[in-house]
């Protein structure tokens, strides 16, 4: 695994907020687990060149583009991402790092509260109906 995909300062901040592994079956136990720092490794190589999770170098990075992807879902569920985002901006608000008078919201993450589902049917937005010339 390359060092510099995850730097021991984000591993610490990283590793306790990843839910533990399960033990593994003592009959039929399968494969090895990959240890999460290389998973994560995976992740972050793949955030860092936007290359296609198939396309991920096993070799360089440890392991598949699909493992780390499968990592990511977990992950995802297990609800990592918006803790380490908390902990992150508790920390940068703790060093009085975090400005906040220069931010803007993205309409795109934003629910639309009045703009939802209407009965109603659409109006056309062309101006006048036009006959079909075929």
């Amino acid at each position: 695994m390359r060092a510099d995909l995850v730097p021991d300062d984000l591993w610490e901040r990283v590793a306790p907020l990843l839910p533990p592994a399960p033990a593994r079956r003592r009959r039929y136990p399968g494969r090895l687990r990959v240890p999460d720092r290389t998973a994560l490794a995976g992740i972050m190589y793949v955030l860092r060149t936007g290359v296609a999770w198939r396309d991920v170098p096993a070799e360089t990075v440890g392991c598949s583009g699909v493992t780390a992807w499968r990592w990511l879902r977990d992950w995802t569920e297990a609800g990592v991402w918006p803790r380490l985002h908390a902990a992150l901006l508790a920390e940068l608000r703790r060093a009085d790092l975090l400005d906040v008078d220069h931010c803007a919201g993205d309409g795109s993450h934003v629910r639309a509260l009045k703009g939802g589902i209407t009965s109603a049917p659409r109006r056309s937005t062309a101006p006048v109906l036009v006959p079909s010339t075929t």
